[in-house]
């Protein structure tokens, strides 16, 4: 497992370790901390190989993040080292086809490194998160008026918990191979949508404004480096990116509707 204390990783460990599978989680540190009981936390840094090298022993399936230098020798050394599967963590970007964008660049480059791995893989290619929601938490806790950036767009938000079961399923099964799932939540919906169900699951009213694209370019080039404000100013004012269409994924995958965001916002409300 890469990526074990990210949104996804973290709940695609935790989803894992119930089954009782043996994991084995990658971090820099190599702590345990916030890992499942039984989870074995092992030390590696993405860009660099030679750390990584010795965790892959006896590995059967792995769970890749995107985008580190070190992706094709990694996957060079999973396969000397017997590993069958992958799992790779990319985005309906790369339909696209633009290597010019940052975000959507990378992600094609990720995705061909692995088809040409020689393993067995499966890309998981979740639409935003719902838990980008978690930046405007100071600004509500402060009681201030959220900024929304691209108010007019609106995108099928998941649940990592979601994406992270479509993974878990992928690593364990030989029926995905050779596929790139898609995965959305239930429904789609403008950021003053949010913004309004988090106030109904919060209980009170949440002031929020839309920005205009030049207000939306200033605040996010103050966050983000330019190329990436670039890409997502191409996804979501150019339309490059179509992320409000529902794709049954989840449900074909797990047996169950994926979660809506209002379940997202009643388990994480402590953190507004």
């Amino acid at each position: 497992m890469t990526g074990a204390t990210g949104n996804v990783g973290g709940e695609l460990v935790r989803g894992l370790a119930s089954t009782g599978e043996p994991v084995r989680a990658l971090n820099r540190s190599g702590s345990p901390e916030g890992l499942p009981p039984g989870v074995e936390a092992r030390a590696a840094d993405l860009n660099e190989p030679d750390t990584v090298r010795g965790a892959l022993d006896g590995v059967e399936a792995l769970f890749l993040m995107p985008g580190y230098g070190g992706q094709r020798q990694i996957l060079k050394d999973a396969r000397a080292a017997g590993v069958r599967r992958v799992v790779l963590l990319s985005s309906p970007s790369v339909r696209t086809g633009d290597r010019g964008n940052a975000v959507a660049g990378y992600l094609i480059e990720a995705e061909e490194a692995v088809r040409e791995s020689g393993l067995d893989w499966t890309f998981v290619r979740p639409t935003s998160f719902m838990s980008n929601a978690l930046r405007m938490a100071d600004r509500i806790r402060a009681g201030e008026t959220v900024r929304l950036p691209f108010p007019g767009v609106r995108t099928a938000d998941v649940d990592p918990y979601d994406i992270a079961a479509v993974a878990r399923h992928a690593l364990l099964s030989d029926a995905y191979a050779g596929r790139a799932l898609e995965v959305t939540g239930p429904e789609a919906l403008l950021p003053a949508d949010r913004v309004r169900i988090l106030g109904e699951v919060l209980g009170r009213e949440l002031p929020a404004v839309g920005l205009t694209d030049e207000e939306a370019r200033a605040e996010l080039e103050s966050e983000l480096p330019k190329p990436y404000v670039d890409a997502f100013f191409s996804f979501y004012v150019d339309g490059t990116l179509d992320e409000s269409v529902v794709l049954p994924t989840v449900e074909e995958v797990t047996g169950r509707a994926p979660r809506t965001f209002e379940d997202w916002a009643r388990e994480h409300a402590d953190a507004f």
